[in-house]
């Protein structure tokens, strides 16, 4: 019989899942105790807090539990890297059914440990509830390490917008398998888990971004926060934004416009920032707009965008 996290109890779950990890410097008390103790020795600490539903935002029909775990560590370490900070720790609460498989839960942790690794975070500690569906809350904390953090209110008239990471590659994949498909693989696999560059994040506070943001609602509704933000106006040039011809082949095969999944299209988990126009940039950021006065808004190509909602609207 498999057992289920109701045979073991919530302190024996616990031992399971703090069991795989382990703790880097920045982690002083770790889990078991009533609180984590984090350092800081930048003396600010970036912190912040996302939800995972299930059938929300995941499915486990569509997702293994270790593609769920990474998912939800990337939601919030992203979140770190886009204010210019670089993750140190995560805690994380988690709400399941009692007849959830134990072994389902062990491989979530395993996905969290998976994803935290590539920044060099920790899981340092968190909560399990009962609930009737499965639910997670994890809270990321990271350093700054002396950079000034970039907000999103820093765009200026005469910045450079520029993007670095993949957009639109999980809205694909999301209708790939809402279609009932398993492939092309490259974009469920997007979906299922992001591939976020997470060093990108410091990297653009050190060129001296004006402002930085992270892209899981959407290019057009998270550049228009940065839009609202700053006071601005943010003109996308469509011409310079990537869409794979496979996505093209998907897009043409399910009557839709590949360009509206890379502009609306969320949870790839890109950045975006403006940057002063003569900021030499590396490669992996390319440069798809420019800000300039104006009313708070978003357009592409001079237009508002006629294709559709801007990105995803949590309660609409």
């Amino acid at each position: 019989m498999t057992e289920s996290v109701g045979d073991l109890g919530e302190f024996r779950v616990i031992d399971r899942i703090t069991e795989r990890y382990r703790q880097n410097t920045a982690v002083i008390v770790g889990p078991g105790d009533d609180a984590a103790v984090i350092a800081a020795p930048d003396g600010r600490m970036v912190v912040t807090t996302d939800m995972l539903i299930e059938g929300r935002h995941f499915r486990r029909d569509w997702s293994t539990a270790h593609d769920v775990g990474r998912k939800a560590a990337a939601q919030n370490l992203s979140d770190v890297a886009a204010m210019g900070a670089r993750a140190t720790a995560l805690t994380v609460g988690l709400g399941a059914p009692p007849e959830t498989p134990a072994s389902w839960v062990e491989e979530l942790a395993d996905g969290f440990r998976d994803e935290c690794a590539a920044v060099g975070a920790s899981v340092a500690g968190g909560d399990t509830v009962r609930s009737s569906e499965i639910v997670i809350s994890v809270t990321a904390v990271g350093d700054l390490e002396g950079r000034t953090p970039v907000p999103r209110s820093g765009a200026r008239a005469g910045d450079v917008v520029a993007l670095c990471g993949r957009v639109g590659w999980a809205e694909a994949g999301y209708r790939v398998l809402s279609r009932g498909f398993g492939s092309p693989r490259v974009f469920v696999e997007a979906h299922r888990v992001p591939q976020v560059p997470y060093d990108a994040g410091p990297e653009a506070a050190d060129l001296g971004a004006t402002a930085l943001c992270e892209v899981s609602d959407g290019l057009l509704g998270d550049l228009g926060h940065v839009a609202s933000a700053s006071a601005v106006t943010v003109d996308i040039d469509p011409t310079a934004l990537d869409v794979p011809d496979q996505m093209r082949e998907i897009a043409g095969a399910l009557g839709a416009d590949p360009l509206d999944w890379v502009l609306t299209g969320g949870d790839d988990n890109a950045l975006v920032a403006s940057f002063p126009p003569e900021t030499a940039l590396p490669d992996r950021w390319q440069v798809i707009g420019t800000v300039r006065d104006g009313e708070p808004e978003v357009l592409v190509a001079g237009a508002p965008y006629e294709g559709g909602p801007g990105g995803h609207v949590h309660f609409g």
